[in-house]
Parts: C-alpha cells; structure tokens; sequence
C-alpha cells in the first residue's frame, strides 16, 4: 500500500523536504509500469535526475505529476498514443517546465485516445483505461490516463487536453476536478495539436484549490504559441445566478438523471438561483465540432503522417480525420459565420446568469456499449462539453454526487473567457460543502478556507452604465457590453428630465439623449454591470455625436451612460414621448 495515495498538495507540502523525496520514490516503485494508465513511467534514474534538478526552495518542490502522452517533457517519449507517430521530446512543453520551475517532478506519461480524438478512453494501442470506480465503465477520454492517476491518488494533479471536453469528461467519470482555463490562458507549446485554433491544456486535481494553484504556476502569455494570451480577470456578480437546459438528454441513464436533479437541489441550497436556458445554440455549435469542417484541422495537425501511415492508426480515429477531405475552403468560411453567430446567442446567455450549469456528461457508459457503437456514444458524451471551446468560455468539471450503483456524477460550470478565477472560487465554496470522497480512493474531502478570486470585485468597483438604444438587450450592439462580461443589472427610468430623438443616417439605427434645462420625459434605460477595464473598452467604441455622460434615474441615483453631444439632436426627430427606443422601434413596425 502507497502510504501517499489521496494526498493533496498541502499534505504533500506539510512533509520536510526529505520525506517528499522518500515518498515519491515510494510511489514510483509501487507502479505498474503494465497498466493501462501508462504509456510511459520513470525509472530510478530519471527520477533521481528530476529531484536533483528541481530546485528544493521552489514552492512545490517534490510533489508528483503526470502527463498527458501529447505533452511534450525533455527527455521523453512522446506517442499521442500511436507508437508510429512517438518521437523523443527534445525540449519540455510549456507548461510542463513551468511545473518543474515550481519543484514538481514528473513521474508518468499517462494513456489516451489516440491523437486526442474521443470522450471515451478506449481509442488507443495502449488499452483502454479502466473507470477506478468500476472497470467495467469508461474512465472518460481523450485524457483518460491523467484522470485516472488523479483518481486512484497516485499524484495529486495531471495535466491533460481540451478541445472538444477531454478535460471535462474524464474528470466526471473519476470523481475529480476538471478545470478547463480560457484559450490561450497556459501555453499549447510543445503539445501534439488536435484543434490548434481550439486546443487547451487542462489541469485534473482531486481538489478545486489544487487545480488553481496549478494554474497560477502554468499561465501566462508564451510568444512562441500563437494563441497565447495573457491571463484576463474579469467579474462575476453574486449571489450566483446559474444558467441550466431547459431541456435535458439523459441516453436511458436514469441514475445520471437522479443525480442531475439531486444536484440542482443541492445548488439551491446553496444559494444559487437557476435560471432555465435554452440550450438550442450550444447544441447546434456542439454539431459543428465534429461535422464540421473543424476536423479539417486535425488532419492539418498530422497531415503528413497521416497521409503516409493511415492505416497504422485507430481505425475510428482515422475515420474521424477522414471526414477533412469533404470540406471545402468555402465550407470552413461558412461553418466559421455560423460559429460566431452561435457565439453571440450563447453569450447573451451571461445577461441573465452568471455562469452556466451543465452536466458534464449525460451518460457513463459501460465500455461494452462504447464497443457497440463507439462513434454515438462519444457524440452523446459531448453533448454539454463540444460547444465550449468555440464559444471562447473557460470550464470547471467538478464532482457532485455519488450514484446508488457506486458510479460518480460530476457537474461543470461555464463561463466567458477569464472568469477562470471566479468559477474556482465558486467551485472550491460548493465542493467544499458535498462530503464527497476524493477520487476513487474513499479519503475525505478535506476542510479547506474558501478560494478567493482574484478576479471578483465588489458591486461598488462595477461600473454602471445606462443604455438607452442599440445596446439594449437583444438590440444589434449589445454584444459589445456581454462580449466583455457585461451583465444586465435593472431595467429602470431616468429621471423626468430628458429628451430622446432618432438619429438620422446612423447605421445601425440608434437614438441620442440629452438632457433639457425645463421640462422633458422619463425614458427607459437598462442598466449593465461592467468591469472597469470593460467599461474603457466600450467607451472607446462610442462613434460620435453619441458620447458618455452623467444621467439621472429616477430614484435620484446619478450613473454613467449614453448622451449625446451637444447641437447632435437639433435635426433629430423628437421620440421623447414613446417612453424608450424599443416602444418607439415597435410604433415604427406599426405603421410599416
């Protein structure tokens, strides 16, 4: 018995320097290099080569992690799971040697679906990977293996890939944590591509606090990914308003149906209010992932190889990437308008909820289901997790519940892009109150303080701002104000004062406001939430006549919002006594 199985990095920590290194050379010779977990393990040697190198003042000095095999790691043999394809790693992965610049040694190269294509685990000449709770179930794919290391304890956090929920499903299936950052928030240098344009590398823990600790280590901008973006924080209002399908899929898991319901209870609770969503946009964006011409990209990926030594690979995998050669140039245009439609109406989402609540998987299938019909169960798998990565949000699997038949349940919360902090701080607060076990290894949940979020703010630090015309919801502009975190705070009136006339010759039709000396109307305005970075950003946009001025509400309150410049409305038609732009709009659709 390995006397650190289920340890967390505190408890990893909490140890003095030589006792980390006892131990993790405890782990290694315990592990079963024949597994299915593995693809690759250190032996003595390289083991001993790490500890020397990591430096023993780092913050994380000793504590063990795996990888997923198409991250690179000096020294080591990369496969993505096809031995034809393996090549000897010359250099470390980005976020690999961010991970030994904190003291952390790498112990493994783990299993999965063969060039990152599939949810299931089953897709590779290694094995399939064993669920840990029950070998007759999928561990989840494409990174089956790093979960399953998490899972049975052996290390307490692993990196994987996401691109279409390969972080997310495998953390569902094992009863850990999944967290999938925002695009280009840790660097895809060194990692084998699946979707270059969609890639992400993810972090599995068996806690929320392990994962964000890994993540502060492995992010940031990287010049050499051309993807690469600096970590970007941005707000999320509580108490927490969560967005839920207003219509559930559940392929005749009827436990995975319980569960769902028990969570939600579960979430109210906990002060969450849910909000029903329709969830047609995401589905129809999960639809293009892969009969779309995003496949296209994964045979770009490996073009060469897989032009020459096709028939040495996964005979589903190679089908898969196959479907590249019925796309045309002008077919990936046209999916690409699509996507950034879809885009906006999930987006629009985020006016009324904080954050999404999905999920993260609508089945756990037996691996003799998957045999049956491996393509269908996997498009079942990614019903809620295939749309996040064109849709530009980050994503937090997190366990939920515990079935009668011994299986986990796992949940995943979504979000814009850099709210990575602020879906961790929500997770680590909700995880923290399940008792669940960690893993598969029966320790408990352990008492941690709350995670705060760097990139939380108070409401007084938001930014009010007063819309008036074609930034009011469902209006063309709106998607500038939900594009950067924007959130419907109050629909509401300004004060009797004011004078609101059409624009002439303005494109797309807006109004402009402006505030009379005697006299005037109380017009309807909305009021959005934003982050002060967000509120520079969107008074940069402003075109003139319009402009951003003081405005008074009715209740007395003084906020920013749309004016517009003085001698701008001398010519304008005179709406004011409509009450609002949109009462105005539907008079104009009256009368033809």
């Amino acid at each position: 018995m390995i006397s650190s199985l289920g340890w967390t990095i505190s408890q990893w920590l909490s140890l003095t320097l030589d006792e980390r290194r006892e131990h993790v050379q405890q782990l290694l010779s315990a592990i079963d290099p024949h597994d299915p977990m593995w693809i690759s393990c250190a032996d003595d040697r390289m083991l001993e080569q790490a500890l020397a190198a990591a430096d023993p003042q780092a913050p994380m000095y000793g504590v063990p992690f795996v990888v997923k095999d198409n991250i690179d790691a000096a020294g080591w043999v990369t496969t993505a799971a096809c031995r034809e394809f393996a090549y000897m790693a010359a250099e470390d992965a980005a976020a690999v040697a961010a991970l030994r610049a904190s003291g952390m040694i790498l112990i493994g190269k783990t299993n999965m679906d063969q060039f990152a294509t599939g949810l299931v685990g089953t897709r590779s000449p290694y094995g399939a990977v064993p669920n840990p709770f029950n070998s007759q179930y999928i561990s989840g794919g494409s990174s089956s293996g790093s979960a399953a290391a998490v899972s049975r304890g052996l290390v307490p956090v692993a990196l994987g890939t996401d691109t279409a929920g390969s972080g997310r499903v495998p953390a569902a299936c094992c009863n850990i944590v999944g967290l999938k950052p925002s695009l280009g928030q840790i660097s895809t240098h060194g990692v084998v591509p699946a979707c270059r344009s969609l890639d992400c590398v993810s972090i599995f823990a068996l806690t929320v606090h392990d994962a964000a600790c890994v993540l502060q280590h492995c992010q940031g901008f990287d010049a050499r990914d051309p993807y690469s973006q600096a970590p970007r924080q941005l707000p999320v209002a509580m108490p927490q308003r969560l967005g839920i399908p207003d219509e559930m899929e559940w392929y005749g898991d009827e436990a995975a149906a319980a569960a769902w319901q028990e969570s939600l209870e579960h979430w109210r609770q906990a002060g969450a209010t849910l909000v029903p969503c329709s969830f047609a946009a995401m589905r129809a964006l999960a639809l293009l992932l892969y009969e779309g011409p995003w496949v296209a990209e994964r045979h770009a990926a490996i073009r060469e190889f897989f032009t020459t030594q096709r028939e040495v690979m996964n005979p589903i995998v190679a089908g898969i990437i196959a479907k590249a050669e019925s796309f045309s140039a002008s077919d990936a245009y046209s999916a690409e308008y699509q996507r950034q439609a879809l885009k906006r109406a999930i987006h629009a989402h985020f006016a009324t909820a904080d954050a999404l609540l999905v999920p993260t998987a609508p089945r756990l299938p037996r691996l003799d289901a998957v045999a049956a019909d491996p393509v269908g169960v996997n498009s079942q798998l990614g019903l809620w997790t295939n749309f996040v990565n064109l849709a530009d949000c980050c994503a937090l699997a997190l366990p939920a519940q515990m079935r009668p038949d011994g299986l986990p349940f796992g949940v995943t919360l979504i979000a814009p892009a850099g709210h990575d902090q602020a879906l961790a701080a929500l997770g680590s607060r909700w995880t923290s109150q399940q008792a669940l076990p960690l893993g598969a290894t029966g320790a408990p949940w352990p008492q941690l303080p709350p995670l705060e979020s760097g990139s939380q703010t108070s409401a007084c630090e938001h930014k009010l701002l007063a819309v008036v015309g074609a930034h009011l919801s469902g209006q063309p502009l709106n998607q500038q104000l939900t594009e950067r975190g924007g959130r419907l705070a109050e629909t509401t009136t300004t004060a009797a004062a004011y004078q609101l006339c059409a624009l002439a010759h303005s494109s797309p039709a807006k109004p402009g406001m402006r505030r009379l000396k005697e006299g005037g109307h109380a017009i309807t305005v909305e009021l959005w939430e934003l982050s002060p970075q967000a509120f520079a950003e969107l008074v940069a946009l402003v075109p003139a006549p319009l402009a951003i001025g003081r405005v008074s509400l009715a209740d007395g309150r003084e906020v920013c919002g749309f004016v517009a410049q003085d001698g701008a409305l001398d010519d304008a038609e005179d709406i004011s006594h409509f009450g609002g732009w949109r009462e105005y709009l539907a008079h104009r659709n009256e009368q033809g």
